[in-house]
């Protein structure tokens, strides 16, 4: 496993073949600057070029905000984007949301695969009521997971939801008491990374590219993908595991 820098904004660990990225500005509520961007995105590029991570986990330092937003500083220029880099990440990725998700905070749990929720978190897309709008994949993603009529009821508003409201909306996955999230997403992760990482990919890759194809485009990629995956060493250790009822041991290959 090869050794990676310190950032400023971010901590960035590696557990078991799971990459585990805290936004680290508690004082200010995790919200994003233009350091925090960059290393960002620095921290996706050295994942996607790694074979020892199967999955990725990214949450907020402290208990209190997930992410705030874009940081006031940035609201004279335009702010650094944040979602595009982790949507490109190869791996499946799971936000554990521990507290407020607002803005561009918001925007950067959409980009992000499964999302479990802190019950004490609050989610809201404010943009409008500060005459703006998203800017970071929020008016793209946030329909496409739970519709138009409700996304843009939520974005015209620019109301604020608490975590069991966005459990009924499916805008999260699960909700869960503040001191299980850690676990829980622990406990998720850890499934994951048990899995074939080539398989993991191809199946977010059919999932998320299918959604901007036809029903015919979508299930030929699919059928590409699934006959990629029988040239790979990993099937024949899934087949072998099978019939030997037994562990897989993935490899990546």
């Amino acid at each position: 496993m090869r050794k990676h820098r310190t950032y400023a904004t971010l901590i960035y660990r590696l557990k078991k073949y799971v990459a585990y990225i805290t936004l680290h500005r508690p004082d200010f509520d995790n919200s994003i600057n233009q350091q925090l961007a960059a290393e960002l995105a620095e921290v996706c590029q050295d994942i996607n070029f790694r074979d020892d991570i199967r999955a990725v986990v990214i949450s907020g330092a402290g208990d209190r905000a997930f992410s705030s937003g874009t940081s006031p500083e940035l609201e004279a220029q335009p702010p650094p984007q944040v979602a595009a880099s982790v949507a490109s990440l190869y791996p499946p990725v799971i936000a554990a949301i521990n507290g407020d998700a607002l803005g561009q905070g918001l925007e950067l749990a959409l980009g992000c695969d499964i999302r479990i929720s802190a019950e004490t978190a609050h989610f809201g897309l404010p943009q409008v009521a500060q005459g703006l709008i998203p800017m970071d994949g929020g008016s793209q993603r946030l329909p496409r997971l739970i519709g138009q009529a409700r996304a843009l009821e939520l974005l015209l508003t620019a109301k604020t939801i608490d975590a069991r409201e966005a459990l009924d909306l499916g805008l999260v996955d699960k909700v869960v008491p503040q001191d299980r999230l850690r676990p829980e997403v622990e406990a998720l992760a850890t499934r994951l990374a048990a899995k074939s990482p080539i398989a993991l990919r191809y199946a977010k890759e059919a999932v998320i590219k299918g959604m901007d194809l036809t029903l015919d485009q979508g299930l030929r990629l699919e059928a590409d993908l699934y006959f990629l995956l029988h040239t790979t060493r990993d099937r024949s250790e899934g087949v072998r595991a099978f019939l030997e009822k037994r562990q897989a041991r993935f490899k990546g290959k």
